[in-house]
């Protein structure tokens, strides 16, 4: 990997893991583990980002031994720019399963041009009105909506979280967070009975819209690999992958 390259990677991890905080971590020895109540592997994942002087092994067991106290099954999220390097090749030894390959993607903001705004709501603090938005769109349980709900509310860049309508219906929702030059997009959502109609891709325009005129200069995403309409929208939009990760999850 070029310097130039593992600067913008540790870029994008570093902001990417403040826009989506968890509740609660624990740093151990270069590694930050991350705990949610279990909802998404993003928030409930060891993130070995940083070398340590603890022998690994111990480490691996020490991390597994945790997130089973908590009553969290044990995950790793493997970047490029994982520690030690080697990391990925005892994991497996381990008992921990590769799963969920996702592509983390950018889009460089010099040439985008703002469309005329559409239909859109928005407001740049936490509501429990945009959470019911999403959780009726995206069928997220009440389980997994209290501890949406904690991630969102702890996000301290600045946010824009954004609902598009048609006849005075939701029928898309999105967020943005911005940092840094940078605006992370998460959390895009629409109804399933309104897809590929292009309603997602007005949204995308409207919070990338939102983010140049604050001054973004790029911006950033993560779609799992296997998620095709997802990564057609963005690739028209001009996003490029930029690198991927994976996780190693405990096999039970």
């Amino acid at each position: 990997m070029e310097k130039a390259s593992h600067k913008i990677i540790q870029t994008i991890e570093e902001i990417s893991l403040n826009a989506w905080p968890s509740l609660q971590q624990i740093l151990y020895d270069g590694w930050i583990l991350r705990f949610t109540n279990g909802h998404t592997k993003r928030a409930n994942s060891v993130n070995p980002v940083y070398t340590g002087t603890t022998n690994v092994y111990r480490k691996i067991e020490r991390c597994e031994q945790i997130y089973i106290d908590k009553e969290l099954q044990p995950v790793f999220r493997i970047t490029p720019l994982a520690h030690p390097e080697n990391l990925d090749r005892i994991l497996p030894k381990a008992g921990f399963e590769k799963k969920d390959l996702v592509s983390v993607q950018v889009m460089d903001l010099s040439s985008f041009q703002p469309q005329a705004p559409c239909s859109i709501r928005f407001g740049e603090e936490f509501s429990l009105d945009w959470l019911d938005n999403f959780a009726n769109l995206s069928g997220v349980s009440l389980k997994e909506q209290e501890a949406l709900a904690g991630i969102l509310g702890n996000i301290a860049s600045r946010k824009y979280f954004a609902v598009l309508l048609k006849d005075n219906r939701v029928i898309s929702c999105g967020l943005g967070v911005l940092e840094n030059q940078y605006i992370g997009i998460f959390e895009i959502v629409t109804a399933k009975t309104e897809r590929r109609k292009g309603y997602g891709k007005e949204l995308l325009y409207n919070i990338l819209g939102w983010a140049k005129y604050n001054g973004a200069e790029k911006a950033y995403l993560q779609v799992v690999v296997n998620n095709r309409p997802a990564l057609n929208l963005y690739s028209k939009l001009g996003f490029r992958e930029l690198y991927q990760y994976f996780y190693r999850i405990k096999v039970t």
